[in-house]
């Protein structure tokens, strides 16, 4: 259980570093147009009323599924967004390290000598700006902002921390015993880890040393994507919904199970055997295609698990647009009835997709680290 806290400590490191440059370019857009209808409507020379503008159901749709760098509670009853303002972490070779709120760099506004790109590749990114608003789009500033997948991903390591400590101190308490709350939740769950992925597909004399690793990353796939679903505070960042924290895991499949291979496994690779040896040389077609199939299993992993997840909430999403599309209370119950239907799918959803990463990243690594005959 040690080991596994600690495996969790430094995946969610790696996932909060990769996951800062998307969050800016996602979100960045979408709040742009938030506060460009917000002027418009405030305008006094007549724009069209809050009440009366049209409701725009791919605005609302990816807003809820971008990452950003506040976390939005409410809208109150004039249309303010009401948000908690996420810290923002840069480090940059003028200015060293500056820490501020987001709240500086709402509405396009520019702090401390930083703003979002408006425009060009770097669209939606942290830059800096000299007195005269001239960018240095050559030297970006190291961005560590907290952004809401990171503090939701900080909420999840915690609970994982917290379920795993627990259960560890349990065990040491009363031994081995009959299992009761928490721990009798939490066991089943540990032994069919071990007894239906791990030891099938590693091996009997091979699958504790990488037992740490799949227990954490089913819980920590498992609980972000519940908290996906609860849509409150904590909750409702689409963390594995976003590609950098699925490439992240994913990446660390293919560490594990490349640095775990064995000499039989990079022959394979490399002298494939059976093969023709004109299709090994004097060209090497069959060593690349065996290179691609390196880099194409951890892939199929990342994005299967970012395209189900995010077209889970884009369809729960639709389904709740569709009541200010028809502006109708007959539609009202149809929308609600297929939401709730198809949240209980996404529960499901939520364990079968934890469980299949889990699943294939225990058979990616038992075929690096089988016994070639």
């Amino acid at each position: 259980m040690k080991r596994t806290s600690i495996l969790t400590t430094l995946i969610l490191a790696f996932a909060f570093i990769a996951a800062n440059p998307f969050a800016a370019a996602q979100d960045h857009d979408i709040k742009e147009s938030q506060h460009e209808q917000s002027d418009q409507q405030s305008d006094p020379g007549g724009a069209i009323d809050a009440e009366e503008s049209e409701f725009d159901p791919s605005e609302y749709i990816l807003d809820h599924i971008a990452d950003s760098h506040e976390w939005h509670l409410y809208t109150n009853k004039h249309g303010d967004h009401v948000s908690i303002y996420l810290p923002v972490i840069l480090y940059s070779q003028n200015s060293r390290l500056n820490i501020f709120s987001s709240k500086h760099l709402a509405h396009s506004n520019a702090y401390k000598g930083f703003m979002i790109m408006q425009e060009g590749e770097r669209k939606g990114r942290i830059v800096e700006v000299d007195e005269e608003g001239v960018i240095n789009e050559e030297k970006l500033p190291f961005d560590l902002s907290i952004t809401k997948n990171v503090a939701a991903m900080i909420v999840v390591a915690i609970i994982i921390l917290w379920l795993f400590i627990s259960l560890a101190a349990s065990y040491r308490r009363t031994g081995i015993s009959e299992p009761k709350g928490m721990q009798g939740f939490l066991e089943p769950v540990i032994v069919f880890i071990r007894d239906d992925i791990a030891l099938p597909n590693i091996g009997d004399s091979k699958y504790e040393r990488y037992m740490p690793y799949l227990l954490t990353v089913f819980f920590f796939i498992l609980v972000n994507n519940l908290m996906g679903l609860v849509p409150v505070i904590p909750g409702g960042a689409n963390v594995t919904g976003n590609i950098a924290v699925t490439f992240t895991l994913a990446f660390m499949t293919m560490v594990i199970t490349n640095f775990s291979g064995g000499k039989g496994y990079w022959k394979h690779i490399i002298n494939t055997p059976g093969v023709p040896w004109w299709l090994k040389f004097p060209v090497p077609l069959m060593p690349v295609v065996e290179f691609i199939g390196v880099i194409a299993k951890p892939f199929a992993l990342m994005i299967r698990l970012f395209a189900n997840i995010t077209a889970g909430h884009i369809i729960v999403l639709s389904l709740v647009s569709l009541i200010f599309i028809f502006k109708s209370v007959a539609i009202a119950p149809v929308s609600i009835v297929f939401v709730l239907f198809l949240d209980c799918l996404e529960i499901l959803v939520a364990f079968l997709q934890a469980y299949v990463f889990t699943l294939l990243s225990a058979l990616f690594i038992g075929l690096a680290v089988q016994e070639h005959h």
